[in-house]
C-alpha cells in the first residue's frame, strides 16, 4: 500500500476532481467512506440542476481557519492518496475507512478520541484507492503538526498491511532512483517517446560514470554521448565546480529552454561529490590521461581479451560475495557491479541488456543515500568497467559486439554475480532491493537462453595461445591497465576448497608503457 501526499489551496476544485469522472473517465461511483462526522452528514447533495454542491461541505471543513490563533499555512489544504497493490483483493468500504482513520491517527491530524483535531474526508472513485482530504486547522485554534508527515502516512501503510494482509511495500530507505513526474509520463505519450527522458539521462550519467577515470573524462563521455552538459560554480570560490546537470536535446519546456537535471534528481549516487569520492579512491596511481578519448584503438583480438578478462573478474568477485563476510566488500562489490553492467549494455546497445541495468540499480545503492567505502575488491570491477569502456573508443560505431559471442560469458558471469548480490540483499532483509536485484538477473538470464548459440564453436573454446597468460600481455601491449595483475590469484574462485584468506594483492596497478 502506497500513500501520496500532495498540498494546495482550492478545496472547491480538488472536490470537483474527486467527484467528477477523472481526466481519462476512471472515477467510478465517487462517495465518501469516512470523515470527521459521519459520511452521511457530509456527503455533497445536488442542485437545482442535478450536478452536486459543494458549497456546504467546502464551507463545513474549512471554517477553523477562520478561527486559528496563528497565521494559516500557505498551503491550507492537505490530501493523501492511499492505493492498494493490483494484487491485493478488493476492499470493502468499512475497510477503507478504517485504513482513512488509522491514517489520520498516525499522521495526528486526527488522533481518536480527539474532539478538536483537524476536519477531514475520505472519498472513493476506484475499487484500488483513497483520497483523504485534510484542512491543516484544528478546532482548538492551533496549528496542527506537519513535520515528517509523509514518512508517517508510510508508517500508517505498514501497519495496515499487517491488518489486513495486504502485499507489503519497501520501507522509505532512498534507495530507490526518483520516479518519473506526472508531467513527464504524459509528456512520454504526447511525444511517443519510449521512456522518460529522466530515465535516459539516469542511464547515460551512470554509464559515463562507470567508464571515467577523471571528472574530466566524465564531462567529455557526456558530450560525446549527445547530453546537454552544465556546471554550477560556487560562490564563495569561483571556479570551483560544486555540480552538474544534463539535459536531453530535444527536451525543452515552453520557453525553448532545455530541462536540466540535476545528479541528485537522477539517482542519490549520481551527486558530483559522490562520484569523486569514487574517482579519486583506492585507484589514484592509475590515470588514462586524455588518450582514453581520442587515442585508444584496439584490434578485435584485444577487444575479446578484455572482455574474457572481464568475465574473470565477474567470476572472481561472485567468490568474494559468497565467501568474504565484511559489510564493506560486499557493499562495494555491489556498487561496482553496476558500473560494470551499465557498460555491458552500452557497448553492445542491446536495449534488454539497458533494462537488466535499469533494474539492478536499486539494490546496487546504500539505504539513506551513504556512500559505500571503497575497497580493493569494488576497485577491481571498477577497473574492468572502465577497460570494458575504453576498448570501444574508436570503434564503438563499426564494432559492436555480439551477445552471442565472447560477451555471452560475460553475461553469465554477471547473472551469477547478481544473483550472489540478491542473496546478500536478503539476508539484509532488504527485500525490495534482493526483489531488484532477482529481476536483473532473471533479464540476464532469459537473454541468454534468448541468444543463439554461434556456428562457431571456437567463440566458446579458447584456442591454444588464448591463455589469460597471453591475454594479459595483449592487453599490456596495449598499454590498458589489467584488473588483475596477479593472475595466480584471481584463479583463487577456481579451486574446489575457497582460500581462507581472500587474494593478497588486488588492487590494480599501473602497467609501464
Amino acid at each position: 500500500m502506497i500513500g501520496k501526499v500532495t498540498r494546495g489551496q482550492g478545496l472547491a476544485r480538488l472536490l470537483s476532481y474527486l467527484y467528477g469522472p477523472g481526466k481519462r473517465n476512471e472515477h467510478v461511483d465517487p462517495h465518501l467512506v469516512a470523515g470527521f462526522r459521519l459520511p452521511i452528514a457530509l456527503e455533497p447533495g445536488a442542485d437545482t440542476r442535478g450536478d452536486r454542491d459543494y458549497r456546504h461541505l467546502v464551507g463545513v471543513l474549512t471554517s477553523p481557519l477562520d478561527t486559528l490563533r496563528h497565521t494559516p499555512p500557505a498551503l491550507p489544504i492537505w490530501q493523501c492518496s492511499i492505493r492498494a497493490a493490483p494484487a491485493d483483493r478488493r476492499l470493502s468500504d468499512d475497510e477503507w475507512a478504517d485504513i482513512a482513520e488509522e491514517v489520520m491517527h498516525q499522521t495526528g491530524f486526527a488522533p481518536r478520541g480527539d474532539d478538536k483535531a483537524c476536519r477531514w474526508i475520505a472519498v472513493r472513485h476506484a475499487e484500488d484507492h483513497i483520497h483523504l482530504v485534510a484542512v491543516l486547522a484544528r478546532e482548538d485554534g492551533r496549528n496542527p503538526n506537519l513535520r515528517r508527515d509523509y514518512f508517517k502516512v508510510a508508517h500508517a501503510c505498514h501497519i495496515v498491511e499487517d491488518r489486513y494482509g495486504l502485499t507489503p511495500t519497501a520501507p522509505a530507505d532512498r534507495t530507490a532512483a526518483p520516479r518519473p513526474t506526472r508531467a513527464e509520463t504524459e509528456l512520454v505519450h504526447r511525444k511517443n517517446w519510449s521512456e522518460p527522458p529522466r530515465s535516459t539521462l539516469r542511464r547515460h550519467v551512470a554509464t559515463a560514470a562507470a567508464g571515467a577515470e577523471t571528472e574530466g573524462d566524465f564531462f567529455v563521455a557526456l558530450e560525446q554521448a549527445g547530453m546537454l552538459v552544465k556546471v554550477r560554480e560556487s560562490v564563495r570560490t569561483p571556479g570551483e565546480i560544486t555540480g552538474y546537470a544534463v539535459a536531453l536535446p530535444g527536451h525543452t519546456n515552453r520557453e525553448g529552454q532545455p530541462v536540466w537535471f540535476s545528479g541528485g534528481k537522477l539517482a542519490a549516487n549520481l551527486t558530483l561529490p559522490k562520484l569523486r569520492c569514487r574517482w579519486s579512491a583506492p585507484d589514484e596511481g592509475r590515470h588514462f590521461g586524455q588518450r582514453s578519448f581520442s587515442q585508444a584503438k584496439l584490434t578485435h583480438q584485444e577487444r575479446d581479451a578484455a572482455y574474457q578478462q572481464a568475465a574473470r573478474a565477474a567470476a572472481t568477485a561472485t567468490w568474494q560475495m559468497r565467501h568474504i563476510h565484511d559489510p564493506a566488500v560486499r557493499a562495494d562489490l555491489a556498487a561496482a557491479a553496476s558500473d560494470v553492467l551499465h557498460v555491458t549494455a552500452a557497448i553492445t546497445g542491446n536495449r534488454e541488456l539497458a533494462r537488466a541495468a535499469d533494474f539492478y540499480d536499486r539494490a546496487a545503492r546504500e539505504p539513506y543515500g551513504r556512500q559505500s567505502p571503497a575497497t580493493p575488491y569494488g576497485t577491481n570491477l571498477r577497473t574492468v568497467a572502465r577497460v570494458l569502456a575504453l576498448s570501444q573508443i574508436g570503434g564503438a560505431h563499426s564494432h559492436r559486439p555480439s551477445l552471442a559471442g565472447v560477451l555471452s560469458h560475460l553475461i553469465v558471469q554477471l547473472a551469477a554475480l547478481i544473483e550472489a548480490i540478491a542473496e546478500h540483499r536478503q539476508s539484509q532483509q532488504r527485500f525490495a532491493q534482493a526483489a531488484a536485484a532477482r529481476k536483473a538477473a532473471a533479464q540476464l538470464t532469459r537473454l541468454r537462453q534468448s541468444t543463439p548459440r554461434p556456428t562457431n564453436p571456437t567463440l566458446f573454446r579458447a584456442p591454444a595461445n588464448d591463455t589469460p597468460e597471453h591475454n594479459a600481455a595483449r592487453l599490456a601491449a596495449a598499454g590498458f591497465p589489467l584488473p588483475f595483475p596477479n593472475l595466480e590469484a584471481d584463479r583463487s574462485h577456481r579451486t574446489t576448497r575457497p582460500a581462507p584468506t581472500p587474494p593478497a594483492r588486488t588492487v590494480p596497478r599501473r602497467l609501464s608503457q
